[in-house]
């Protein structure tokens, strides 16, 4: 019986190097490789797929883009999903594959699950928190051996393997629909400042063209519309990528805290989610009171911090994901939006749910008797001026 292993392949230095070391230092059999597409670009699909096809002995790749984007970017989307910063790409992309993963594994009847994730980032956890919910052994051939990235590539040739990256250009980029992240080489470096090269998805803001305004439609917490014209996530995605992308907008250099620790220079692009995230965050201000809105900021930061870890079976995600979907059910509504030079303006939002009344806030309004206010101020501000009094004495 054979002794197989599953790998999550992406195609790239790491995942390709792991093959071989599967079975030289491990011991495996066969390798079986899989490849989630999560809104990769097309042709690295087909190369990983191609690639695996030569060096692996069996492979898999499985379309989740739909999946992807209903189950995990619209609720990343409602709970206004952000970590220091950063949208969440790649995080909330992990999981999804690592479940992928151990469904092949089922399928072959594998005995061990394995990933190329070093173990200085975040990933491995994101890929093990998932793992180990099953029995089967856990390999992480990167993290075991303590590899640097120089070592990789000079293996990757003494055994044919083709890679993209080089001494000269070694950035490591990964990419979804959500978001593109770029890093490695020089970009390590927080005092370096990144050629333009390493960006894909945006233009220069510099280089950007005139203003464009745009029209987002929301249905309980979603995107659902472009300019009026009702898309499904993944093409409404996709286009608007294209067109904050053409404006410069989504671009971001931060410096992280890792799960483990440790700062790290981060780059990404991510036009889409930088306009949608802002748009539905001004929504809710329109439709949320005050009090659901103050413990919503509680509510989504944790929620962030659970995503990002990739602690996605976490039972407090789930209790979080139950208060978001319920304030979700009331934003419903349009965003427009101005998009220019790199930057996202808000330019107005409606919506059939807002808690607004323009009769009653309008200076011209007679509706509300203004006087009615002089006994609430009169006790606003109470007790500071009874310490003044106390403290003046």
């Amino acid at each position: 019986m054979s002794k197989k292993v599953v790998l999550a392949y992406s195609g790239g230095l790491d995942t390709s190097v792991c093959i071989p070391l599967l079975k030289e230092k491990y011991g495996y059999d066969k390798v079986i490789t899989v490849s989630v597409d999560v809104g990769q670009p097309p042709q690295e699909v087909q190369e990983a797929e191609q690639k695996a096809k030569k060096i692996s002995d069996g492979h898999y790749t499985i379309d989740a883009k739909e999946e992807f984007v209903k189950d995990y970017i619209f609720p990343l989307i409602k709970a206004n999903g952000d970590y220091e910063g950063y949208v969440m790409g790649t995080s909330v992309a992990r999981p999804l594959i690592a479940r992928k993963v151990v469904e092949i594994a089922d399928k072959e009847g594998a005995v061990a699950l394995a990933h190329g994730c070093t173990g200085k980032g975040n990933d491995q956890l994101r890929f093990e928190a998932v793992f180990r919910l099953t029995d089967l052994d856990v390999v992480a051939p990167m993290r075991d051996m303590n590899l640097t990235r120089e070592w990789e590539i000079d293996y990757a040739r003494k055994h044919g393997i083709p890679v993209a990256a080089t001494s000269a250009k070694p950035w490591s980029v990964d990419e979804n629909i959500w978001s593109r992240s770029i890093e490695g080489g020089r970009l390590e470096d927080p005092g370096f400042i990144p050629p333009e090269e390493i960006y894909q998805w945006t233009v220069s803001p510099a280089n950007a063209p005139e203003a464009q305004t745009i029209v987002i439609g929301f249905e309980k917490g979603v995107p659902v519309s472009l300019d009026g014209k009702k898309m499904g996530g993944v093409e409404l995605i996709n286009k608007l990528n294209k067109i904050a992308g053409s404006h410069g907008v989504g671009r971001t250099d931060m410096i992280e805290d890792r799960v483990l620790g440790l700062k790290a220079r981060e780059n990404y692009e991510h036009p889409a989610a930088t306009v949608l995230l802002a748009a539905h965050k001004d929504l809710e201000k329109l439709v949320l009171s005050r009090a659901e809105l103050k413990f919503k900021k509680i509510v989504d930061e944790q929620w962030s911090e659970l995503a990002y870890s990739g602690l996605v079976d976490e039972p407090l995600y789930h209790d979080l994901n139950a208060f978001i979907n319920k304030t979700q059910e009331r934003v419903t509504g349009a965003v427009t939006v101005k998009l220019y030079k790199g930057s996202v303006t808000i330019l107005a939002r409606s919506s059939p749910c807002a808690l607004y009344s323009e009769d009653m806030v309008s200076f011209d309004s007679a509706i509300l008797n203004q006087k009615d206010a002089e006994g609430y101020a009169k006790y606003h501000g109470f007790q500071a001026r009874l310490y003044k009094k106390v403290v003046e004495k």
